[in-house]
């Protein structure tokens, strides 16, 4: 069962990866403007985090998944999606057309939250696991998405051309909807793979905080 030592333990880690790879990834951007617009959610992120932690610990897997999602993210931000070294192997062995590094960076768009809002669902919405949660979860990662292409089309109108980095489309007019589409099929793939997973390491954790204040 976590103890809130293992859960501050979890979150030090997250930051002593994370503070490693932003100075990797700021060290030479290819573009220093969308190096921050990319890892703005990042930065959002660890503060959320850091000041929720006294009060609201988020299970060890939800950690896991945003600490990656934060990887991907450095990543893209440091080469711009389109010039990711590793996207433009997988778009030669695959016979791509494109550099597939921004699909997979919007199929975490999907995946990680999805797990993150469920369990805020589950523990500050009081839902219980079912379909309910299940459409409502996939609902709100489209929202995010959604949301998340709303800024895309803010950049685009206030940096016009400048926006190009970090739009990513590569040439794509329908690079929106593969966005959204990636993002559905990422939430899908994590409530199949880590739904049971999941409701234990809930379980044990509202274990852990009933432990702590009887």
């Amino acid at each position: 069962m976590p103890s809130a030592l293992s859960r501050n333990h979890d979150l030090a880690s997250l930051f002593i990866v994370w503070s490693a790879a932003l100075l990797a990834s700021g060290y030479a951007p290819h573009d220093r403007a969308t190096w921050w617009m990319e890892v703005a959610p990042v930065l959002v992120a660890g503060a959320v985090l850091w000041l929720t932690r006294s009060h609201f610990a988020l299970t060890r897997l939800a950690v896991v998944l945003i600490g990656a999602h934060g990887l991907v993210l450095m990543l893209g931000g440091a080469y711009t999606y389109a010039r990711v070294p590793i996207g433009h192997e997988f778009q030669q062995w695959l016979g791509l057309a494109r550099n597939p590094y921004d699909r997979f960076g919007h199929f975490f768009q999907g995946f990680t939250p999805a797990i993150v809002l469920r369990e805020l669902l589950i523990r500050l919405g009081g839902v219980r696991t079912g379909w309910l949660l299940r459409t409502l979860v996939v609902a709100c990662c489209l929202a995010v998405s959604a949301a998340y292409e709303l800024v895309e089309f803010g950049a685009a109108l206030a940096l016009g051309q400048g926006a190009d980095q970090f739009l990513g489309t590569q040439g794509d007019p329908w690079d929106t909807q593969w966005d959204m589409l990636m993002c559905l099929v990422g939430a899908l793939t994590a409530l199949v793979l880590l739904e049971r997973l999941h409701d234990r390491a809930i379980g044990a954790s509202q274990g852990c905080t009933a432990g702590a204040t009887s």
